[in-house]
């Protein structure tokens, strides 16, 4: 056994976009007699799920750190496409193996694939609250709930939604993505029609730099978050879909919907405040369209939020916990309702900025590992067979060196408010951790590797 084919691991599988039934099978590679779909149904996908408060909060930060709209709306935009691209490139991976991102990550790290799936797993839990704190205060503003009772209901619909699994998710994502798209369409006609935007800069010298740095690594982080998600949800597409498609209709969903959001962000400035949600409501006026955008918000956290429950779920299965896929997408979402409710607690703009950046600070030197390794058992157009290449011998010491090394590299370029590193303090605040622990990580497994062929291992 591999580890990934266990019965456990396997469980039914849709048969189609229209089959709506649970889907219990989890981290096993799937037939190519079970593939289905078409790539563009990945822009939905990966559209819905990013058009949410937790984009617009983002985009706050930028005025908070005094960039002016246009200065951070064009920064904004370059770290989305730059953390989006390693996602969209990842996606094509999924119809090529069959397999989910974590589960994929065995390869190169053999069983040493319990770190980085743990951090993922817990990574998808903080990925919960972050989304999941903007429904529920959504739904508390809505219906007169307390807000642990709002957050309950909203984690209880999108549990609903990663249990029943991947044709719900893709088919919920495509009627979201089409009324997030005239809701914030709206919201942002808006903004532009009654409220003040700030095009001037109130950052100078070195820390405008310092700002524009953090800045875009703030948005790269939210876009690149998705990386270790990319192939669960194209794992189902026939191994004959084109590579390009499902390259460009993920990167075209993440950056269209980071580009609005956040772009609505920028523009509110600190209008919004901590209470996102209400600040949206008054923005627009109260009454049934401040109802109406309410409502919006919290069914955007709820298919989002599915997504890292579906995403989790997996992670969890990774690492080796033998338990069927719906049961642990349901420990997920549990675990996140703690953690929403300490973020709720005060001080919303520090914690959102931390969790947002240390959730994702893992992910470069993950991608320094498993960029390489994917390139060298390509080679030549090689197709690869998961489970029979998990059967060789893996030397995933290399891998987990070159993760953990990465991971340390990163540390000095650090900046949260929690901690700085001395690089970061050194130039104003700019944030380069992302880029150091993907260098690092690369050259590490690169050279504890080696350059020998697949079949010599």
């Amino acid at each position: 056994m591999s580890g990934i084919d266990a019965e456990v691991f396997g469980g039914r599988m849709p048969s189609g976009a229209g089959d709506f039934a649970i889907e219990t099978h989890g981290i096993t590679p799937i037939p190519a007699e079970n593939r289905f779909g078409r790539p563009w149904r990945l822009a939905g996908v990966w559209f819905a799920p990013n058009l949410t408060m937790t984009a617009v909060f983002t985009g706050t930060l930028g005025a908070t750190l005094g960039l002016g709209f246009t200065t951070g709306f064009v920064i904004a935009l370059i770290g989305t496409v730059v953390g989006s691209l390693p996602v969209a490139w990842l996606s094509t991976w999924g119809p090529r193996t069959g397999t989910g991102q974590l589960p994929l990550a065995r390869l190169p790290f053999g069983r040493g694939v319990v770190l980085p799936g743990l951090v993922q797993w817990l990574g998808s839990i903080a990925w919960d609250a972050l989304v999941g704190l903007f429904g529920g205060e959504a739904l508390a503003q809505l219906t007169g709930l307390p807000f642990w009772a709002a957050v309950l209901v909203v984690l209880v619909l999108q549990c609903t939604l990663g249990v029943f699994g991947y044709a719900v998710i893709h088919r919920v994502q495509a009627v979201m993505s089409v009324v997030l798209v005239v809701a914030f369409v709206a919201l942002a006609v808006k903004v532009v029609l009654d409220h003040p935007i700030t095009f001037t800069d109130s950052a100078t010298g070195g820390d405008f730099a310092g700002a524009v740095v953090l800045f875009s690594t703030i948005t790269l982080s939210l876009a690149i978050s998705w990386a270790p998600y990319a192939s669960d949800f194209s794992r189902y597409l026939p191994a004959s879909t084109r590579p390009s498609g499902v390259f460009w209709f993920t990167l075209l969903g993440l950056t269209a919907s980071y580009a609005l959001g956040e772009g609505i962000g920028l523009a509110l400035g600190s209008a919004l405040g901590d209470q996102t949600a209400a600040g949206v409501s008054t923005l627009l006026g109260g009454g049934v369209l401040g109802a109406v955008a309410l409502l919006v918000i919290a069914l955007a956290a709820v298919s989002s939020n599915a997504m890292n429950d579906y995403s989790g779920s997996l992670a969890l299965q990774t690492v080796g916990v033998r338990v069927r896929r719906p049961v642990s997408a349901v420990v997920v979402t549990v675990l996140a309702f703690a953690l929403i409710l300490w973020m709720h607690t005060g001080d919303l703009a520090a914690k959102f900025q931390n969790v947002l950046l240390v959730v994702s600070y893992w992910i470069p030197p993950f991608l320094g590992v498993v960029v390489p390794d994917w390139l060298r058992r390509r080679r030549g157009g090689r197709e690869i067979d998961v489970l029979a290449e998990l059967q060789r011998p893996v030397r995933g010491w290399a891998a987990l060196v070159a993760f953990v090394v990465g991971f340390a590299a990163a540390v000095p370029f650090m900046n949260t408010t929690v901690y700085t590193g001395p690089v970061a303090a050194a130039l104003h605040g700019a944030d380069l951790a992302y880029y150091a622990g993907f260098v690092v990580s690369l050259v590490a497994y690169t050279l504890l590797r080696g350059r020998r062929p697949v079949d010599l291992q």
